[in-house]
């Protein structure tokens, strides 16, 4: 048994975002796999986004998000651009969620008292996700290893 991450078809991806449209918190849920299919992100990396990592001040989705080195693997800051359909479904996100700290997690969870998403968390989220979208060997790195997957093989260099 193979231990990289299944990577996903465009079909399969589709499954997963037309699975997540008949759900409750859409946007949010859209926006979470976005950034993973799109960006390239691991789930430690999405789960530490804050609002204003994302968003400016004028309330529109950034061309570029910075991760900080303390939420990266290497420990190294690192810039992600945003293509234009990660910043379509975030737009769409944040149209219907506007937390009242700006300095809030990007990604709330639904459950009272939640400080959102946490990496561990996130990789459940991904996990059921997948299960319930009938893409089976999928997990929490399949987004990120999709993204890698698919610039090597237009000759584009991470």
């Amino acid at each position: 048994m193979s231990k990289q991450a299944k990577t996903l078809t465009a079909e399969e991806l589709r499954r997963v975002l037309d699975h997540v449209a008949t759900r409750k918190h859409s946007a949010r849920n859209r926006a979470l796999v976005s950034f993973s299919f799109y960006a390239g992100c691991r789930v430690g990396e999405i789960s530490s986004l804050l609002y204003t990592d994302v968003v400016d001040a004028d309330g529109n989705v950034r061309s570029e998000v910075v991760l900080r080195a303390e939420n990266t693997k290497t420990k190294e800051a690192r810039t992600v651009f945003v293509s234009a359909k990660l910043k379509k479904e975030l737009q769409s996100y944040i149209c219907s969620y506007k937390p009242t700290n700006s300095n809030a997690k990007l990604f709330y969870s639904q459950k009272s008292k939640s400080n959102g998403y946490n990496a561990n968390t996130l990789t459940q989220f991904f996990h059921y996700l997948f299960k319930s979208a009938g893409i089976y060997g999928a997990s929490s790195h399949s987004g990120r290893r999709t993204f890698i997957t698919n610039l090597a093989n237009k000759g584009i260099s991470v």
